[in-house]
């Protein structure tokens, strides 16, 4: 047994490799020095490899890395032989850790390729980037989403309440109108004083009405009479008012929609809305400038869009968020009730349409009202 091993790690009568190369010693070191830097490299590269699987065990294919790092510490252990060999004759070692080797080469070849289509299928670091990104767009828009639903729930319970409110006010403000046309019929003609009195008092009630009135349209509560109108002519009818409203300081330009849209709405009520937002960009141009109305084609056929563009101060994120919150207004105390864009959302909410308000400040505002589009235009009140 002793002298099959002997013979295994040495074989008698054989020379070793170093033999043939005594012609010329540099070359046995030049075989020594190589096989010794690829051996540490071999035996180097398992090490870095079953350090990365013992930090990393999530990683996919983990085992894989495994058996390639044995393969590569089977080559490292060749080269040490072909060193060995050199001086001693142990061919049977050198066949036994070659066969090794080989076996190892042959697994690993044979459970790698399988393996490739699902190791091609890893996303690189480019495409990982791209789903990053893209999952970031889509929290960003699920958040824009979810904002837009808690304002316009927020809007809904200001609504409710304010129409509740409204509705209550409103109907005491007729029984005090009612009562101050009876006692001004029974002051007669007599008393000057009296009758001035409840004159002024008259007019109070009745722009407290009017004020009811914006109210109950914010809170859509506030019965409307829609009719197919043709948008470009309904904008041009209300152009003088709206001049007359801002002054010679701000310019009003108009561009009509060259299919001439007809949308289904309460023309007094969108009249009243032209004239608040023309106010309130002339408000937010002290030293003048231009109002630009026009009428677009909206993306969506079952809407049309009508657009009131500023180059005023414009308003700043949080001043968006509330502009149309019922007396939420940033003018000074008497110059403003806060009603204005409340009123046009309501308006344009209760007739199944959207409004959307665009700004930032030193760029001015853009007010966009998606209105209902009227399939059938027969029977329009203005340019039918």
């Amino acid at each position: 047994m002793l002298e099959m091993a002997s013979r295994f790690l040495g074989m008698r009568g054989l020379p070793p490799h170093g033999y043939c190369l005594l012609w010329d010693p540099s070359l046995i070191w030049t075989h020594v020095a190589s096989d010794a830097v690829i051996a540490l490299a071999y035996f180097s590269i398992p090490l870095v490899l079953w350090r990365l699987l013992k930090a990393r065990p999530d990683i996919e294919f983990g085992w894989i890395l495994g058996l390639f790092a044995t393969f590569i510490l089977a080559c490292g252990t060749t080269h040490l032989l072909s060193i060995y060999v050199l001086w001693v004759p142990a061919y049977g070692v050198e066949a036994v850790v070659k066969m090794i080797t080989a076996l190892a080469s042959i697994g690993t070849a044979a459970l790698l390729i399988p393996l490739l289509p699902k190791l091609v299928a890893i996303p690189s670091p480019a495409q990982l980037r791209a789903v990053n990104e893209r999952l970031v767009a889509e929290s960003a828009e699920r958040e824009r989403t979810a904002e837009m639903l808690r304002h316009s729930q927020k809007l809904e319970v200001i609504g409710r309440i304010t129409g509740g409110v409204a509705h209550d006010f409103n109907n005491l403000l007729q029984v005090v109108l009612a009562n101050l046309d009876r006692a001004e019929r029974i002051a007669g003609k007599d008393d000057p004083a009296v009758r001035r009195a409840l004159a002024n008092a008259t007019l109070g009630a009745q722009r407290a009405a009017e004020l009811t009135d914006q109210l109950l349209a914010f809170a859509r509560r506030q019965p409307l009479t829609p009719i197919a109108v043709s948008l470009n002519a309904l904008v041009a009818e209300a152009a003088p008012l709206m001049e007359k409203a801002v002054g010679q300081n701000v310019q009003i330009s108009f561009a009509p929609s060259d299919d001439d849209p007809h949308v289904e709405i309460d023309q007094t009520q969108l009249q009243n809305a032209l004239l608040n937002l023309a106010i309130n960009a002339r408000d937010a141009m002290p030293d003048g400038g231009l109002l630009q109305i026009s009428v677009h084609e909206d993306e969506h056929p079952e809407c049309v869009e009508l657009r009131i563009s500023d180059n005023g101060v414009g308003m700043d994120a949080e001043t968006l968020e509330r502009a149309t919150e019922p007396f939420f207004t940033t003018k000074p105390v008497g110059q403003g009730t806060g009603l204005g864009l409340s009123q046009v959302y309501g308006m344009v909410e209760q007739l199944g349409g959207s409004l959307k308000i665009e700004s930032d400040p030193g760029t001015g505002t853009r007010v966009r009202l998606f209105l209902p589009r009227m399939v059938a235009q027969a029977g329009s009140s203005v340019g039918g």
